[in-house]
């Protein structure tokens, strides 16, 4: 009646070689995308750093500039006093008439001299 057919080897993968086949493509797709995606975070991170060196060396420079010109007004202001020597003559007076009415002792009175004639 019926007989069977004997097995034939079909060409071809089957079901499980395709399966395996896509599982493999698959995992290695995977991995090139992390490895790309690693890749990139590493590239951001470094500029980030870059960004934040250049901005500290740029607030450094801002720093000193600030200290620099705190320091040159310093020196303006010190410098004014004796830019405006012709006034010495009034400030002897004030400081005598401050001697004579009490406000200043010999000594201080010695010392304002002292630095008002710059000896």
């Amino acid at each position: 009646m019926f007989r069977r057919r004997p097995a034939t080897v079909r060409g071809g993968r089957g079901v499980v070689g395709a399966v395996a086949q896509t599982a493999s493509i698959a995992g290695t797709a995977s991995a090139t995308v992390n490895s790309v995606d690693r890749r990139s975070a590493q590239q951001a991170n470094a500029q980030q750093a870059q960004v934040n060196a250049q901005q500290a060396e740029t607030q450094r420079l801002v720093d000193m500039q600030d200290q620099l010109s705190s320091l040159q007004a310093q020196q303006a202001a010190l410098a004014a006093p004796t830019a405006a020597g012709g006034d010495m003559f009034t400030r002897l007076q004030q400081l005598t008439e401050m001697k004579q009415a009490g406000m200043l002792t010999d000594e201080e009175f010695s010392a304002a001299k002292s630095r008002l004639l710059g000896t």
